[in-house]
């Protein structure tokens, strides 16, 4: 239905999307599975990766599958596809049996152009009797990271992917990612049975973006003078849902327009305020991570951080929301004293044991009420906050027991379930005529929705309840209940968010005794999580390296020149010393690097030297390749 044999790239980007020219590695891309080659793109975070598998499926014959963990960024490009006419759906946890097998018949039929589907959905076995039916000419890969180890949101079912590989072994894959170490670049490749290694990297380096942290226990004043300074959108991003309200209002306060976003919010209310944000309305959204995912807000100058995330990775995405459009915008972590400490106990406390693990697992059995075996395709809503308050745990510590059952493949914790309701009609169109004609009130909801949304008796439509009662003219309460009311007579099928995360059994609950931790997997995860928090720690800490270099170097980009505007980089420019001040220094530093060292024992062991003339030495002697920064942030001379 949808042949793309006789079209090109530049054809396909023009009529679907109206842009004249890819951006930079885009064409490179988009050409490697057209000449059947598999590949791994790393793009930066607003790099434009959808486009990238997009395009030559609709240059191919057939269907492209694609595997991404996030519902509602699924959901998302779906909707876009749709929307430029190109047939698109979803599989998801959401979905019932029914409509999954309905779907999978029209994908084997040729109906769809692309099928987006979560890891999970590679397993059933409906699925794979199905995909060997299918003309499928592409696998699409997104969030490529999660099929590693060493990624820092490594996801089991992602391994899926190779048996996927086995049933469709001609179909070629193209992985994308934002954010990939070395190593995980390499496993990326490894488990996705690449036929050989083909990277295809734009540099992670945002010229336009400016790193900046600044140590600062009170934050109220440097926001201020920010946004006095900065003009523009911006996003702050905090830690706790408690302080997205009160930043907000602070700033509201003080003149300046935000709102607040987190995931316990009604999801009406979640797009009211997203919508807000990204009209203008309001310049500043504070959020908890729940927000930004597959946001594509061009004008964003400034993203700030009220604390700091406990990876590199995540920083370095939620940095990147910043200056989409190629203006300066400017990336700004404030950390106080307070910040440095608590992520320094973390560092001695960062995994639990495996006896509170296997408690864990045994607990969330109890709290769903699980007989031995069940479960297995049962979603259940899962509100962490109750769970941890019943047991007495700290949230910190269930949520990595969680992460290691899902890394052990135990359990699947879904936090990107999609946050608006959904509704679908049930019956047909003769059929609610009649019942129109009996309820006047009713029909005025059935009226609305259907004024509103289309296809509604194909399948799960998205709605806003707040938006159905306010052109209905009744009180959104009112409205729930006359849509609850259709529901159980079987005229709609509604289901309404919860916002909450859904947890899976993925083998059934095990008996007691029959949970298997792995010892060698449970020290690489620790060991990995350990070295994860320590990069985060020494980016907030150090005053030596350049941020860019830091990030880049962080990312496998080594040999980078400094940027010239963050914080490290501008304190350098403010003391700078005479050769002969430069020489003296590094004549008194040369012993003490022949071991390795910490900036602070180099102070202690040098109080006559002004700190600020000791790092700036140091800095001189990391550009010139004589002293090595190790990842714990110590120094060491480099022999040469």
């Amino acid at each position: 239905m949808f042949d793309g044999m006789k079209r090109t790239p530049e054809s396909v980007l023009k009529e679907h999307w109206g842009y004249d020219a890819f951006r930079p590695m885009q064409r490179d891309i988009v050409q490697q599975p057209l000449d059947g080659n598999d590949a791994l793109a790393l793009l930066p975070t607003g790099g434009g990766k959808s486009i990238c598998f997009q395009v030559p499926a609709l240059c191919m014959d057939g269907l492209c599958i694609v595997i991404s963990p996030l519902i509602a960024l699924m959901k998302d490009q779906v909707m876009n596809l749709n929307q430029r006419g190109i047939p698109a759906l979803a599989l998801h946890s959401g979905l019932k049996y029914y409509e999954i097998d309905a779907a999978l018949d029209r994908c084997v039929n040729g109906e769809f152009k692309f099928l987006y589907l979560s890891p999970e959905r590679l397993r059933a076995e409906i699925f794979q009797v199905r995909v060997k039916m299918m003309k499928v000419c592409l696998i699409a890969v997104d969030e490529a990271h999660c099929i590693s180890q060493w990624g820092y949101d490594f996801r089991p079912p992602y391994l899926q992917i190779a048996d996927l590989r086995q049933l469709l072994p001609k179909v070629p894959v193209l992985a994308l990612t934002a954010t990939a170490t070395p190593e995980v670049v390499k496993d990326i490749q490894k488990w996705l049975a690449f036929k050989r290694e083909n990277v295809i990297q734009a540099s992670f380096r945002r010229e336009n973006l400016t790193y900046m942290v600044l140590r600062e226990d009170e934050f109220r004043g440097r926001l201020l003078r920010i946004y006095s300074k900065m003009p523009g959108s911006s996003v702050i991003y905090v830690r706790s849902r408690r302080r997205t309200e009160e930043v907000a209002q602070f700033l509201a306060s003080e003149g300046v327009p935000a709102t607040f976003y987190h995931a316990g919010l009604a999801a009406d209310d979640r797009d009211r305020r997203q919508e807000e944000w990204l009209s203008g309305k309001v310049r500043v959204m504070v959020a908890t991570n729940a927000f930004g995912m597959g946001i594509d807000k061009p004008d964003v100058r400034t993203v700030i951080h009220l604390g700091f995330p406990d990876s590199l990775e995540a920083y370095f995405q939620e940095a990147g929301r910043g200056g989409r459009d190629g203006e300066n915008s400017y990336a700004v972590a404030l950390i106080a004293s307070k910040d440095i400490s608590d992520m320094r106990l973390r560092l001695d406390s960062v995994f639990p044991s495996r006896e509170f693990i296997s408690g864990v697992y045994a607990a969330l059995g109890n709290w769903f009420h699980l007989a031995n075996g069940s479960g297995v395709d049962e979603w259940f809503d899962f509100h962490l906050g109750n769970f941890c308050k019943r047991y007495d745990w700290q949230t910190q510590d269930v949520l990595q027991s969680i992460s290691f059952l899902e890394k052990a493949d135990h359990l699947i914790l879904s936090t990107h379930s999609d946050p608006r309701s959904t509704l679908q009609f049930t019956i047909h169109h003769d059929q609610l005529y009649d019942l129109e004609l009996r309820n006047p009130r009713t029909a005025r909801v059935t009226k609305v929705l259907l004024r509103s949304y289309s296809g509604m008796f194909d399948g799960q439509v998205p709605i806003s309840e707040q938006t159905v009662a306010k052109r209905a003219g009744f009180e959104l309460k009112e409205t729930v209940i006359i849509l609850e009311k259709l529901h159980a007579a079987k005229v709609i099928d509604y289901r309404p968010s919860r916002g909450l995360p859904k947890l899976n059994f993925v083998n059934g609950k095990l008996p007691k005794g029959h949970l298997y931790i792995s010892t060698e997997m449970y020290e690489q995860r620790k060991a990995s999580i350990l070295a994860t928090l320590k990069a985060a720690l020494h980016y907030m800490e150090s005053q030596l390296i350049c941020r860019s270099r830091l990030l880049l170097g962080y990312f496998g980009e080594m040999d980078t020149e400094p940027c010239g505007k963050c914080d490290v980089c501008i304190a350098r420019k403010s003391a700078p010393l005479s050769k002969e001040q430069i020489l003296e220094v590094k004549h008194q530093l040369a012993p003490l690097l022949a071991t390795e060292q910490s900036m602070e024992s180099l102070a202690g062991q040098l109080p006559h030297v002004r700190e600020q003339h000791l790092v700036f030495t140091i800095q001189s002697m990391l550009d010139d390749g004589d002293v090595a920064c190790l990842s714990n942030g110590h120094l060491r001379a480099i022999g040469k």
